[in-house]
Formats: structure tokens, sequence, C-alpha cells
């Protein structure tokens, strides 16, 4: 049986929305694609026929997943009020009790740092999606001058919420996500950070150093 192209995709996302939620929950390496197929209510036999390998479907969840993410962040309240927002509903016990409904950086970073340099490099080309998003709302005159801030500020969440989850004490680490919100409150209301505009390229130079620029 010949199905419509409209089958194929809704069937392509059906796998990647399984995909995505069971490498969440058990990690990419723990997550087999019969796992996967199984999840979509689908066979093995399936797989190949929109996907060429495993690494293939972890970078293209990847993807969908930060394209997701982005939407979501879209959907909030324009500028500084819908960042806040965002803030807040990331350091949340909710986030952190739900691994596979969350944020695929928190849940899988440590593993998306030793994937193949190709699932890296689709990895870091969706985030920064998400980055100059968040870097718009710090900054909407020089969103460039502020993706260092944003990826901090993103750093400094993510981090916080991992270790929040790690923590066998619940109280300590509802407390810790309390003051991570707090921190991350502070970094956006920063008076330094705000009055920073777009960097000269002289000072550009000076800054990187010997470091050649990362």
């Amino acid at each position: 049986m010949r199905y419509s192209k409209d089958h194929k995709q809704a069937t392509r996302q059906r796998i990647l929305e399984a995909a995505g939620r069971r490498f969440k929950q058990d990690g990419i390496d723990g997550a087999g694609v019969a796992a996967v197929m199984s999840d979509a209510g689908l066979t093995n036999g399936a797989f190949y026929a929109h996907f060429t390998s495993k690494e293939d479907l972890v970078a293209n969840v990847l993807a969908d997943q930060l394209r997701a993410q982005r939407q979501s962040f879209d959907a909030q309240l324009p500028g500084r009020g819908g960042l806040e927002a965002f803030i807040r509903s990331y350091l949340s016990p909710q986030h952190r009790d739900e691994y596979a409904d969350g944020c695929p950086s928190a849940a899988l970073l440590d593993e998306i740092a030793r994937r193949p340099a190709a699932t890296k490099q689709v990895y870091t080309d969706e985030l920064m999606g998400v980055i100059d998003d968040i870097a718009s709302r710090l900054n909407p005159t020089h969103t460039e001058a502020a993706q260092t801030d944003a990826l901090t500020l993103f750093g400094l969440m993510l981090g916080t919420l991992q270790l929040a989850r790690a923590l066998t004490d619940r109280a300590l680490s509802d407390q810790l996500l309390a003051r991570g919100v707090e921190t991350a409150m502070k970094l956006l209301n920063d008076p330094r950070r705000s009055a920073r505009g777009p960097i000269p390229p002289e000072g550009c130079m000076s800054a990187v150093g010997s470091h050649g620029g990362r």
C-alpha cells in the first residue's frame, strides 16, 4: 500500500515525538530503536523509511525538540515579561519532575557533548535560535551583543535544573530552584548588563587576546 506524503510526514513526526520522550527519560544510549518504535506504535522495519541510522534520529530529535522549545518561548508574553515567565517556568518543581516533557538540554546535555560533530552542530544551530530569542528580549536594540549574556543566563538555568534533579532532598531541591530564580532575575536586571551596547572591534580583539575568540 502506498501512503500519501502527509501520512509519511505524520508518521515521521510520531517517531520524533516518541523518541524525544524516550531519550529524555532513559538517555540516548539507554533508549534503543526498538523501544522508540514500540512507543510510536510502529514496527522496527518502518524505522528505515524515515531515518538512515539511530544517529540520524538523534540529530533530528534534537532539532525537533529545540524548535518546539523555541515555539513555546515565543508563545510567552513579548519583552521582559515573557522572559521572566520563561525563567520561572523553567526553574519550577513541575519542570524538574517532568523529564520526558521538559527541556532537551537539561535532560541530554552530557550525552550531546559526546555525540559526533555533525550531531553537535545540529544542536548548536538550533540552540542558538533559542538563545537569540532570549537575547532579543534582553536587549532588543543590540541582540548580537546580548548573545553571551543570553547564553550565561540559560547556562545558569540549565545547571540549576540539572542539580535540582540530582538532589535526593526534595526540600533542598525546591530551595535551589527558588534561589536559581532569584539569581536569574538579578542577572536579568543587572544595570551594568542592560547598559552595554555593541562591542567595538578593538574591544573584541583586546578581550579575546590569544584565545582565538572562544
